[in-house]
């Protein structure tokens, strides 16, 4: 990791203030305030709920939406994580989830329909997210024997840790629940939004997390919620946080790219842009990384792949 970038990206977490499209603040703080695994958050470095609790604010509510016509009041979810003197915060509602999407998907029109009532936004922004589905999984058939996804960028980043910090590293932070989920969700969010937008990232990462557990949104979990670490709440609450730290990073290297729908994608960008958020992680978890290398064969793969799904949308949508 290049001293120069290092540094850029510690003053700017620094020193700039959250601005999320529907929650944030904005605050200054001094670079010495950062102390190891602010930031990013790992599973694995929490045992409980409660233990999460002491990091992560979390609170519960209702509210009537007007934007949507409601009179009812919808619960909620807000997460708030203080990282120096800055605040990210996250806040869940009700809404669609993939099983929506898997039955609009197989189902009939009046399925199609359904969706459409009751997620506008997935209609209109229909493009963006079959372009984010596709880089989200491996579809060989499509982009050809050696296909990658988002899974595959956090699985190398993991393999990138250098040999001294891999070798201090507990075997669950190599599970798939330790540095790989959370390298995997503020990746993804981070490339969405510095493609697209943080609104789009923001719908796509909540409607994964309301598909599993819909008790997120109320707090009413069972014992056996609570007792499961790797896949009760404690789990999908540091991904919304997680999710947040991805999608301002985004923002960062989108404005440092100079990024949007439009970009071609070189194997040289997308390294220097995943380097990038590597650097972040070393400032997270003060661990250090191998670098990517625009020779990578993953890194010539993704960025093959970016270029044909932002073109050739219309191809995605029937296949």
């Amino acid at each position: 990791m290049g001293k120069h970038l290092f540094f850029f990206l510690v003053l700017f977490f620094a020193s700039s203030g959250c601005e999320q499209s529907i929650h944030s603040s904005t605050s200054k703080s001094d670079i010495n305030s950062f102390k190891s695994g602010e930031g990013a958050l790992l599973l694995t470095r929490f045992k409980s709920l409660e233990d999460l609790k002491k990091v992560v604010q979390i609170q519960y509510g209702a509210a009537v939406p007007f934007s949507t016509g409601a009179i009812t009041p919808q619960p909620y979810v807000r997460l708030t994580h203080r990282c120096g003197e800055r605040e990210v915060t996250s806040i869940l509602k009700t809404g669609v989830n993939e099983s929506d999407f898997l039955r609009a998907r197989n189902g009939n029109v009046w399925d199609k329909i359904l969706l459409l009532l009751k997620s506008p936004f997935a209609v209109w922004n229909r493009r963006d997210l079959m372009i984010i589905e596709s880089l989200g999984r491996k579809r060989p058939p499509l982009f050809g024997k050696g296909d990658v996804a988002f899974f595959d960028i956090a699985a190398a980043m993991v393999y990138n840790i250098s040999d001294d910090d891999f070798k201090s590293m507990s075997s669950e932070d190599f599970s798939e629940k330790g540095y790989l989920n959370t390298f995997n969700h503020i990746t993804a969010q981070a490339i969405m939004t510095s493609i697209f937008s943080e609104k789009v990232a923001d719908f796509v990462a909540d409607v994964h997390e309301r598909n599993r557990l819909p008790e997120l949104i109320t707090g009413t979990f069972n014992e056996d919620d609570l007792t499961d670490v790797e896949n009760g709440p404690m789990d999908n609450y540091i991904d919304l946080i997680n999710n947040e730290w991805g999608q301002d990073l985004g923002k960062l290297l989108r404005n440092k790219y100079g990024i949007s729908h439009h970009t071609h994608w070189t194997p040289q960008l997308l390294a220097d842009y995943l380097n990038d958020v590597q650097s972040y992680y070393s400032w997270a978890f003060q661990i250090a990384f191998k670098p990517f290398k625009a020779t990578d064969e993953i890194i010539i793969q993704l960025a093959s792949k970016i270029n044909i799904v932002l073109i050739d949308v219309p191809k995605i949508i029937k296949s």
